[in-house]
């Protein structure tokens, strides 16, 4: 059974699943759909083609599903996707898409956004990501799975962040970070690979460690792309991953190395 506070405003075109909890002074704009077992606290804003999954929670004065803050967009009808079992905290923003790209945000599943994150329009956001308070994300941004932004980290329009990559705190990526770097800094540099998180992901201290030599190699030896032919039989899941994410395009670059 659905409770929905007697001072919440919804839409005419609404589709609201089952065990929805709306709070007081909601405003649920038509055209969005919310999943089962969501709640909304008090004074959350969806508008547009919004998509939630199921389970996810958001905190007072979130806005979800609003304009993008793209002086090109022209009104087109553009889509935001939710997943399932997310947490959007409080003042967290998310856009949806334009026609400068698929017309699509996407958030994955489990995800926490701290308070005043910020997704832009035509992000694609991997499952069980981190965006700590303030951590704001440029337009275009891919982030992996498992990936955490530190506070008050900012990321440039187009940039990839790697899966399990960690961006510190107050951070300015304006490049590519590879899967399961660590990077930090005004105008972040690759400083060596997030051996915290990887410990936490249960990786064994020899796959660690052949990662961390092969991204010595490869920042500091020859060309990526000989390096990458020396490794490309590898057998350690992280290299294959990173093999993967080298091969994707990029706008951007990559991040430089100063460990």
């Amino acid at each position: 059974m659905n409770k929905i506070h007697n001072t919440a405003v919804i839409g005419k075109n609404t589709i609201i699943g089952s065990n929805v909890e709306i709070g007081p002074y909601c405003v649920v704009e038509d055209g969005v759909k919310i999943g089962n077992g969501s709640i909304l606290h008090s004074s959350v804003y969806m508008s547009g083609e919004t998509d939630i999954g199921a389970g996810n929670t958001f905190f007072p004065f979130c806005s979800i599903g609003s304009m993008p803050q793209d002086l090109k967009y022209q009104g087109e009808k553009s889509k935001l996707i939710i997943g399932d079992e997310n947490i959007f905290r409080e003042h967290s923003t998310v856009n949806p898409g334009t026609s400068g790209d698929n017309m699509i945000t996407t958030v994955g599943n489990s995800s926490l956004f701290m308070i005043g994150a910020h997704i832009a329009h035509d992000c694609i956001i991997g499952d069980k990501v981190i965006m700590a308070n303030q951590a704001t994300l440029g337009g275009h941004v891919q982030v992996d799975n498992f990936a955490v932004l530190g506070g008050l980290s900012a990321v440039h329009q187009f940039c990839r962040i790697g899966k399990l990559a960690m961006i510190g705190g107050l951070s300015a990526v304006e490049n590519d970070v590879i899967p399961f770097g660590l990077a930090l800094g005004n105008r972040a540099k690759i400083t060596g690979v997030n051996i915290v998180g990887l410990k936490r992901a249960n990786y064994s201290k020899d796959i660690i460690r052949e990662y961390s030599n092969i991204i010595d190699k490869i920042f500091t030896g020859g060309t990526i792309a000989s390096e990458k032919e020396k490794i490309k039989n590898s057998n350690n899941e992280l290299i294959k991953e990173l093999l993967i994410f080298l091969d994707k395009s990029s706008s951007r670059g990559l991040c430089q190395y100063d460990k």
